[in-house]
């Protein structure tokens, strides 16, 4: 019996060091993984809405000169030319990877023409555009700078009148290129600044074309979808 205590004292010892082992990678899989903690600055997956108001130009120089080149036109005191006018855009994107933005912008603008000897000609225009754009998020602020630039596709319906005429109406594919910037100021809210360079026609009574897209300089609210992303598309890029 003597031997005992010293067998038990062995045997703790032993127990002891088997339990703070590492365990052993037998290679069987329990069907239980870790998950991934995704960061929260991932933009894979988001999606965003922003409103958006500014002005639209286009100079339609060479629309000024058909209408002074004109014989009965001719001598008459030329009149200032284009000014532009206000635009209202609502734009929808979403996020499949980090790096690409699609979206689809419905807008409507309105402009004013000002002619010596002729009613002042009026045009509004309306239409969709899809755009694709490259983006990047940048640690700036709290929350983050996201700028972004693409390419813009979509058709572009124009109706003309002068006061107290008829509309004259037409429809053009439109081309583009944008770039803007998202500041967010918050986890959702943020200001969306925007510019773009469009091509776009309309027709006038009497006179022809004229530019209807040129330069668009935007700004409003971006309200970010709170999303947690399952990322499909991670594995392709």
């Amino acid at each position: 019996m003597p031997r005992s205590p010293l067998l038990l004292l062995l045997a703790t010892l032993a127990a002891t060091a088997a339990a703070a082992a590492p365990p052993v990678d037998d290679g069987y899989d329990d069907g239980y993984e870790e998950t991934e903690e995704m960061p929260q600055d991932e933009l894979e997956g988001s999606s965003r809405f922003s409103l958006m108001t500014g002005w639209r130009y286009a100079p339609n120089g060479r629309f000024y000169d058909m209408y002074y080149a004109r014989p009965k036109h001719q001598g008459l005191e030329r009149s200032r030319g284009a000014t532009g006018g206000p635009l209202l855009m609502g734009c929808f994107a979403f996020s499949p990877i980090n790096l690409i933005e699609v979206g689809i912008d419905l807008f409507t603008t309105y402009e004013r023409m000002e002619f010596t000897g002729q009613p002042g000609l009026n045009a509004v225009g309306v239409g969709a555009i899809i755009d694709v754009r490259f983006q990047h998020k940048f640690e700036f602020g709290r929350y983050g700078l996201v700028p972004s630039a693409g390419i813009l596709l979509g058709p572009t319906f124009v109706a003309s009148f002068f006061d107290g005429g008829y509309a004259v109406e037409s429809g053009s594919q439109s081309f583009g290129v944008t770039a803007g910037a998202t500041l967010r100021l918050s986890d959702v809210w943020g200001l969306r600044f925007d510019y773009r360079l469009v091509t776009g026609r309309g027709e006038a009574e009497d006179i022809g074309s004229f530019d209807a897209g040129g330069s668009w300089f935007s700004v409003g609210i971006n309200y970010q979808f709170p999303t947690k992303p399952a990322r499909p598309l991670r594995r392709m890029f």
